[in-house]
C-alpha cells in the first residue's frame, strides 16, 4: 500500500482563531479535504501530508509580541504550494519574509 493520499489536502495551521473550525467547515464545504494542525507542526509532518494549499488562521496575538505563535523557522521555504494567511497568518507572513520589524 503506498502512502500518497488519495485526495488533495489542504492544511491550517492553528494560531488560535476562533474561526479555524469555521474556515476548515468552508473548505470541506467546498469539497477540499482539510486538517487542522497546530501551528508549530513540523516541516516533515505537512510535507508528509502533501498538501495542495496551506491556509495560516487568524489569532489573538501579535507577531511583535516575544512570546507570538511562530511557525517552524524554514516552513515557508520549505512548502511548495499556495499559501494562505488570514489576519494574524498574514502577520506571519510579512515578519518572516522580511516585512516591518515593528
Amino acid at each position: 500500500m503506498s502512502n500518497v493520499p488519495q485526495h488533495e489536502t489542504v492544511i491550517i495551521l492553528d494560531f488560535g482563531s476562533q474561526y479555524t473550525q469555521l474556515i476548515a467547515r468552508r473548505v470541506r464545504e467546498a469539497g477540499v479535504y482539510c486538517e487542522i494542525l497546530p501551528f508549530n507542526a513540523s516541516v516533515e509532518a505537512i510535507n508528509a501530508r502533501s498538501p495542495k494549499g496551506l491556509i495560516f488562521s487568524g489569532g489573538p496575538s501579535s507577531v511583535y509580541d516575544a512570546e507570538a505563535p511562530k511557525p517552524h523557522p524554514q516552513l515557508l521555504e520549505s512548502i511548495a504550494c499556495p499559501s494562505l494567511g488570514i489576519c494574524y497568518g498574514f502577520q506571519v507572513f510579512a515578519r518572516e519574509l522580511g516585512g516591518p520589524a515593528g
